[in-house]
């Protein structure tokens, strides 16, 4: 996923074969890891000529956000996670938190 969310636009297996190609992948084993992750809703794909283009379903952020959540729900108590998280993050971090919040409130 790394490579394809540092892409400005849609990839080929193939050229996802070249950005990595100091794993020494055979390209079927790069076809299958994309096929996998179209399937399990990670990128979304497009024919191009006889070529599948990937790109992300989601950017990096929403996904790491999404994992977020998912982590919330895997409480009894999200308050309490809520809180926790808060008192853990940095200054700057709050700050972001705060403004995020002040701006949800303004809309």
């Amino acid at each position: 996923m790394d490579v394809i969310w540092a892409q400005p636009s849609a990839v080929t297996a193939r050229e996802v074969g070249r950005l990595i190609a100091e794993r020494d992948l055979a390209p079927t084993t790069v076809m299958t890891v994309l096929d996998r992750l179209t399937r399990k809703g990670f990128l979304k794909r497009t024919r191009d000529g006889r070529a599948w283009r990937y790109e992300p379903q989601e950017s990096r952020d929403g996904y790491i956000a999404e994992l977020m959540l998912e982590a919330l729900d895997l409480t009894g108590d999200r308050s309490a996670a809520l809180t926790r998280f808060a008192q853990a993050v940095s200054g700057p971090e709050a700050e972001i938190l705060r403004r995020a919040l002040t701006e949800l409130e303004d809309e």
